[in-house]
This record gives C-alpha cells, structure tokens and sequence, in this order.
C-alpha cells in the first residue's frame, strides 16, 4: 500500500511538472508585436565621422590626421561602403541637419551640376544613395534641446541661471582613458580602408562604450549637475531626434536609413533596441540582407 502510493504520488509530481512547464510565459513581443518584427518598418543606423572635420565637437581632429575624402583612393573605397549601404535599399534617408540647411537646395545644385558635391558625409553618402535609389527628398531630423529652449524663453529669469549653472563646467571633454581611444581611432582611420573602419564605427561594442563616454568624467559634476546637463542637452537631443524619425515613418514598408555622428547613433542604438515600432537592421546583418 507505501508503495502504491508513492508512486501515485510520483506520478502526481510528473504530471504537475509536465503541465507547469506546458504552461511557458508568453514572450513580451506576442503582445507587442504581435504580427512579427517583418511586419514592422525596416531601420538602418549608419555613424560615421564628420567628413569635413569641421571640428565642432569637443575632441577636434587635427589637420595631419584628417583623411581627404575627395581623393581618388578613399573614393573608391568609399563606393565599396555605398555599394554595401545599397543592400538595405533605402526608401527613406535621414540626415543629421536642421531644415534650416536646405538639404534639397543643395542636391538640386548639384544635380543641375551647378555645384559639385560637397566633402561632408551628407552630400557624399545620402546624396549618392538617393540617386541610385531615385529618391525625392532627403529627411533632416536634427532637433534643439530642451536646455536651449530654457534658456531663450521669454519667462527665462528663473530657468536660465539654473540651466547656465550646470552647464557652467559642462564642455563634453573626454577623460584621459576615452581620449586616448578617440585619438587611437582617428589615427586607425588613416591606415584600415573607408568599408572597415566603417565596419568597426557601426559595431554593437563600440556604441556600448560610446554611450559609456556620457557617464564618465563631466557626468559626475557636482551632485545632479552633470546628469541635468546630460538630459536637459545631448540626450533630450537625440529623444527628439528619435521623435522626428517617427514622424516622418508612414508605412510599414519604410526602409529608413538614419546617417549621424556616431555619438548620436550610440544613443538612438540604444532607443531602437527598445521600441517595438521598428524592426533595427544593425549594420552586420546587411550582409544576410543581401537576398531578401
């Protein structure tokens, strides 16, 4: 009779075991996503470094190590990074550029060939994809900052002390380990070809640490200051950014490349990775893309 009903008990634990594990949590993205990550809009973040080096961050890059862009080698390795860009097949191109730029002024100019193409990324990357994919405009969702809304405000005399005390020692300055990883990247982009070095910018361990590039040296100004300075200013930037890609997302056919400075594309890698309104092509994965 013990023995009977230890294995009646036995049994019993089984067949409870067997329906828990039956009974799986749901993963998140059955509630939202229901239909799939296909049936979502396509987006491809591209970073890239300042063309022109118009030296208007923080870390300047010095004449000696600027590469030309315009000359005949970096070109032709320049055509290789497009020719891989091109596998995304854009229908949508995002640029890091006010409307105040006249971003479609400039490519009629240059398509009526009343002016060459400009060295910087824009012109050399969005506008070239936009011809090979006979695209009619070009989208530029740069945005100002809440801090820059504060403090030119009518009703500013309270807003504009605060916000001029925690920027006040806020220069985006890099600390001694970022700076010698920026300076070892800048002279890497003199030796490795355009498509590697490009490879290298996009890849997931260095948005990682790019983003940590935020949350080190300045961040940690008085008590809340360098925080405030971060949010009021470089992330609400970008969270506006974001906003405005949204914004011009119409279908769920968009294939929407998105072209910043890498330190934007840190902040907007991470954004994407949240949001289950877009299915994010990271720039790896294009070479799996290339038959779909």
């Amino acid at each position: 009779m013990t023995n009977f009903r230890t294995q009646f008990l036995l049994v019993g634990f089984l067949l409870t075991s067997f329906f828990l594990q039956a009974q799986k949590i749901k993963d998140p993205d059955d509630f939202l996503i229901p239909k799939g990550v296909d049936s979502l809009p396509k987006i491809f973040l591209l970073g890239s470094f300042h063309f022109e080096y118009p030296n208007l961050d923080a870390n300047k890059v010095d004449k000696s190590k600027q590469i030309d862009i315009l000359s005949e080698q970096k070109q032709k390795e320049l055509q290789k990074l497009l020719d891989y860009i091109a596998i995304f097949r854009p229908t949508k191109i995002c640029i890091e550029a006010p409307v105040q730029w006249n971003a479609m002024e400039k490519y009629r100019m240059y398509k009526t060939g009343k002016k060459e193409l400009g060295r910087d990324e824009i012109q050399q990357i969005a506008f070239r994809l936009m011809d090979r994919f006979k695209l009619d405009t070009v989208y530029c969702v740069d945005a100002s900052t809440i801090a820059d809304d504060l403090s030119e405000s009518k009703d500013s005399t309270v807003i504009k002390p605060y916000i001029d005390e925690i920027f006040k020692d806020y220069s985006f300055k890099a600390i001694p380990t970022y700076k010698k990883w920026i300076e070892y990247e800048t002279e890497q982009n003199l030796k490795v070809p355009l498509f590697e070095y490009f490879k290298y910018f996009n890849s997931q361990k260095r948005f990682l640490r790019d983003y940590g590039y935020y949350l080190s040296g300045e961040f940690k100004n008085g008590k809340y200051n360098g925080a405030d300075a971060l949010a009021t200013y470089w992330y609400d930037r970008n969270l506006r950014i974001f906003r405005n890609i949204q914004r011009i997302t119409t279908s769920s056919n968009d294939r929407i490349l998105v072209l910043f400075g890498a330190g934007h594309i840190s902040i907007l890698d991470q954004l994407l990775k949240c949001t289950p309104e877009y299915n994010y092509i990271k720039f790896d994965d294009l070479k799996n893309q290339s038959n779909r």
